[in-house]
């Protein structure tokens, strides 16, 4: 019999796009060895992987900007003039990323012609109105917009969640009048005009005095001073504001709000995309969980202390692992830096050895959302 809507967990959007910048802004500019570029590669998996292990999900999708103009584009020429081109370090990791999110089960998406906050959007408005709950994972202030009882916003980087009450307690008004205050308040980083000179704390003094972006045109004459100056002088611009900064929700879609299912990660090409892409701890953790024994089998493992490949993240540990050193005839000893020119790189962890197959990873640099736990 089929589960009811009520009792499945909540669908997972995962902005993409915001994940992507995230990660490749947030990271040190990690590569393999031949030089390719893995660290935003490396923050959005990172990223989901701590998402699937902390909301355990049953559905889930990654939601990314497709390539080209977009409606907005044609509203106003200047819509993101301000932004620069994506970065070529960056767009060459996007089809791998892709990739990698298949091969862990995950759906991916992309629209063109419209950004993936209204791909999100519109399954926000299927899944509320199928009773279907939603997790939203975003850095973007502007989903607050979609929040209802059905839709609640996840921000991984703060660990912290908007409902309805949480959006009115960050932004002093509802998710109702989110658009008025993004109308009024502009956006230098997608080039929205607004008004010049209004912040939040004007645009929600307003909001709450005239309810809506309308209400504060209809009593911009009773607005004194310079800022009321700029109020009347926007007027006419500020429809076009709250047209960009709108999230489109009925957008057309091959597939709906029950499409995305998790499916089974694919190990063989997970291993395959570990290797190519030196992600090692990953590798050894797949390897772990499948029961794949180490390429090198010991003849003898250790009686005591770690055994096969392990992360040292407590004292005990290391400690443990200092000892063993200590009385090792031989072992072996590399490290994991950010860049392969050595008066540029930076340590982010350091691995040993001293039989063949039993090693342990000290993680000591690692920031990322995810990063494991490190010692001090």
């Amino acid at each position: 019999m089929p589960q009811k809507s009520a009792e499945l967990k909540p669908l997972i959007l995962v902005d993409g796009s915001s994940y992507l910048y995230r990660a490749y802004h947030g990271l040190p500019p990690l590569t393999t060895g031949q030089g390719q570029p893995t660290g935003a590669i490396y923050g959005v998996i990172s990223m989901l992987k701590k998402m699937l292990k902390d909301e355990q999900p049953e559905q889930m999708v990654v939601i990314f900007d497709a390539k080209g103009k977009t409606f907005r584009d044609d509203l106003y020429a200047q819509y993101k003039a301000n932004r620069p081109p994506m970065p070529n370090e960056l767009s060459s990791q996007i089809p791998p990323l892709h990739e990698f999110i298949r091969a862990l089960g995950i759906h991916d998406l992309e629209v063109p012609g419209v950004e993936a906050d209204d791909v999100i959007g519109t399954l926000c408005q299927q899944a509320t109105q199928a009773g279907i709950k939603v997790l939203v994972s975003t850095g973007d202030k502007d989903m607050a917009q979609l929040v209802n009882e059905h839709v609640t916003l996840i921000n991984t980087m703060s660990n912290s969640r908007l409902d309805r009450q949480g959006v009115t307690d960050k932004f002093g008004i509802p998710p109702e009048r989110i658009i008025d205050y993004l109308a009024l308040v502009g956006d230098k980083v997608d080039n929205i005009p607004g008004v010049p000179g209004v912040g939040p704390k004007t645009a929600v003094k307003w909001l709450t005095l005239y309810e809506s972006m309308q209400g504060v045109i209809e009593h911009a004459g009773e607005i004194k001073g310079s800022i009321g100056e700029k109020l009347q002088a926007a007027v006419d611009d500020l429809p076009l504001s709250y047209a960009l900064a709108t999230i489109k929700c009925d957008v057309e879609l091959d597939v709906s709000a029950g499409d995305f299912t998790l499916q089974a990660p694919d190990t063989e090409t997970l291993r395959n995309l570990y290797r190519q892409y030196e992600f090692k701890t990953w590798l050894t953790e797949l390897d772990n969980e499948s029961g794949q024994a180490p390429a090198h089998e010991p003849e003898s493992p250790a009686e005591s202390g770690p055994s096969y490949y392990s992360m040292i993240t407590k004292q005990a540990e290391l400690d443990d692992w200092l000892k063993r050193l200590a009385h090792a005839e031989l072992f072996a000893f590399d490290t994991e830096t950010t860049d392969l020119d050595y008066m540029q790189a930076r340590i982010v962890g350091m691995s040993f050895a001293v039989t063949p197959g039993e090693a342990a990873y000290l993680p000591l640099g690692h920031d990322y959302p995810g990063a494991p736990q490190q010692l001090g």
